[in-house]
């Protein structure tokens, strides 16, 4: 059926429920698709060349635009929440007031820095991040197919769409929902817009944007696309949803997540470091149409 799905590093709990969906959603057609997506180590890559790469906060901490102090406290930060993120014991309840928590210090901090808008496009040039093998693909063929793509986001709005500019493949179908900077008139970062977006706040997010989904209330078939066990929520407001197929992407900390992923993802992918199977699922819903 999708040739990719063979692959040794693709891992399906049940692969005849995988086919099923697959099936249905393409017999529906692709214009009723939609692609809702996480952005940090889902679209973009994890690692390259043995060496992790940047998120959107990452790319800010690696940059020029703030101070060796500020890197050390954001450093800081990191060292003491993520592996709160991650930790397969605690329950998203007990995690949630520490994703706000570290969340809420980080925008302080950057905030505090006085960050200007128009240091932000050379911090994305300069930086490692990476869209993941074969985004050229999945982004213009989607928007060739006018598929639209949510990209649902707890990075900073402002560096995601800067990349995504950077690598030529922002295109009109693309929709982003995430944190984004706000600036004052001499273009100074003074705040953060909005209701803060966190790794396990995503439902609530997707929720709050009911127009965005209304406009699509004919696209009744998911693909979602993560790497966290909070992205499940992404697809929260869509209305009258009849199949969705969630790919998850597995990248460290294997053998203590696989089992967790497996419940909750249809398919899993274990260090794959392209979009090698979504675009397969693509091409599949789309080349009979």
């Amino acid at each position: 059926m999708i040739s990719e799905l063979s692959n040794s590093w693709v891992h399906m709990k049940d692969d005849e429920r995988v086919r099923e969906i697959l099936q249905s959603m393409q017999k529906a057609g692709s214009n009723t698709l939609q692609v809702i997506s996480d952005f940090d180590m889902t679209l973009t890559r994890f690692e390259h060349n043995g060496k992790r790469c940047p998120d959107c906060y990452n790319i800010l901490e690696r940059s020029n635009v703030i101070s060796s102090d500020c890197k050390e406290k954001l450093q800081e930060l990191l060292d003491k929440y993520y592996p709160i993120e991650i930790d397969t014991k605690r329950s998203v309840e007990e995690k949630m007031p520490r994703m706000v928590e570290w969340w809420t210090k980080a925008h302080e901090l950057l905030v505090n820095q006085k960050i200007k808008k128009d240091g932000l496009a050379e911090a994305v040039k300069d930086s490692e991040a990476k869209l993941r093998d074969g985004y050229q693909y999945f982004f213009d063929h989607l928007n060739e197919h006018s598929i639209p793509l949510l990209i649902f986001s707890a990075g900073i709005g402002d560096i995601l769409e800067e990349v995504i500019r950077q690598t030529e493949v922002f295109h009109p179908n693309v929709k982003v929902i995430s944190n984004y900077m706000d600036f004052d008139e001499s273009g100074v970062l003074k705040a953060f817009k909005g209701e803060l977006i966190h790794i396990y706040n995503k439902k609530e997010g997707a929720l709050l944007n009911t127009g965005h989904f209304q406009e699509l209330r004919t696209r009744t078939n998911v693909l979602l696309l993560g790497d966290s066990l909070g992205d499940l929520n992404m697809a929260d407001g869509v209305q009258d949803m009849e199949n969705i197929l969630k790919i998850g992407f597995l990248n460290d900390k294997v053998e203590e997540r696989k089992q967790s992923y497996l419940d909750s993802y249809d398919i899993v992918l274990i260090k794959d470091e392209t979009l090698g199977v979504p675009n397969a699922v693509i091409r599949f819903l789309t080349d009979s149409n």
